[in-house]
């Protein structure tokens, strides 16, 4: 099964993931993510060493969503240098040095305010529960959970990007300026920088240029959720089949992750997508007419199209007994 899986991504697959790459390119809102894998034979490599999937995918202003997985033998900046050769635009991103080094200068890297928060929920967790209250994470814990409650008005009022963008602006930037002129005060006179709150701090003034890039355009949101919600199909799988055994294998796990996904951010059956491609591609269709938000897949694929056929069912009858001589 699993060299059925590579000889579909080399023969069929493939083509879909380029088109699929050329069109998230387009896009001028994208966010990203990694997380590990172990390949247990590469060149030039031990078993044991860690191999990364990186996830992309585009943001919610687009009317054609995608989400592509990337296999690559490290983690470094190159990577996704190499894999968004020709995007010029903004990149939700979490903290991670590589985003901020070893993009063009035409990439704006966004900060995720969720990852924020999350310092000071962190250093929170560490206190004993009657004292929480009455830490200075809890001011910090309490600007950020301002901007979200800011950020869920604008949604409740259907704001649109440039109503949100002007709100923004007057409601939410001084918030987050009053946030980071109190980190840096707590920052200068705090005596423990390697606790959980002292992490937070230097999380805090390390990240602001990137974290108060949210305010540049209305389009971006203020966390990196989207790019991190698309790697937990791929964590969790992972836990069942645990790693790949060569590149070509990873390389088709990426393939067929970035096909599912992006049919289910399509709002198609993964299934009957699969099935779709299967029964065209290998038949003189091309992947441009097979794309997840043509009119042919949304009418055959789609999560509320009537099912094409109804299920041929059997009734299973138990196993009969042996009979010895």
């Amino acid at each position: 099964m699993a060299n059925w899986a590579i000889i579909a991504h080399q023969r069929w697959f493939s083509g879909m993931f380029l088109l699929l790459h050329t069109e998230l390119l387009k896009n001028e809102i994208l966010h990203a993510d990694e997380t590990t894998l172990q390949v247990l034979h590469e060149d030039g490599r031990k078993s044991k060493q860690k191999s990364y999937v990186w996830v992309y995918g585009t943001s919610g202003d687009t009317k054609r969503p995608v989400v592509l997985y990337d296999y690559q033998p490290s983690r470094a900046g190159e990577c996704a240098s190499d894999f968004l050769d020709g995007f010029a635009g903004k990149l939700h991103t979490d903290g991670y040095d590589a985003y901020h080094c070893k993009l063009p200068s035409k990439i704006t890297a966004v900060g995720c305010w969720a990852h924020m928060r999350r310092k000071f929920t962190d250093a929170l967790k560490c206190l004993p529960q009657e004292i929480r209250n009455k830490s200075p994470a809890q001011i910090g814990l309490g600007y950020c959970n301002q901007l979200f409650g800011l950020e869920a008005d604008y949604t409740k009022q259907e704001l649109d990007f440039d109503e949100r963008y002007r709100t923004r602006i007057e409601k939410s930037k001084p918030v987050a300026d009053a946030f980071f002129a109190w980190t840096k005060t707590e920052y200068n006179r705090n005596p423990a920088p390697k606790t959980t709150y002292g992490s937070a701090l230097t999380y805090a003034v390390n990240q602001k240029s990137w974290l108060m890039n949210v305010f540049l355009d209305g389009r971006l949101e203020l966390s990196n959720n989207r790019a991190e919600r698309s790697v937990r199909p791929f964590a969790v799988g992972r836990k069942n089949w645990l790693f790949s055994n060569t590149p070509r294998g990873a390389d088709a796990s990426a393939s067929v992750y970035s096909i599912v996904e992006t049919a289910k951010a399509n709002g198609l059956k993964p299934y009957e997508y699969l099935k779709f491609l299967l029964e065209r591609l290998p038949h003189g269709y091309t992947p441009k007419d097979c794309l997840p938000w043509g009119e042919s897949a949304q009418a055959l694929c789609s999560c509320t199209a009537p099912p094409t056929q109804k299920r041929q069912t059997r009734e299973v009858q138990p196993d009969t007994p042996p009979v010895w001589d």
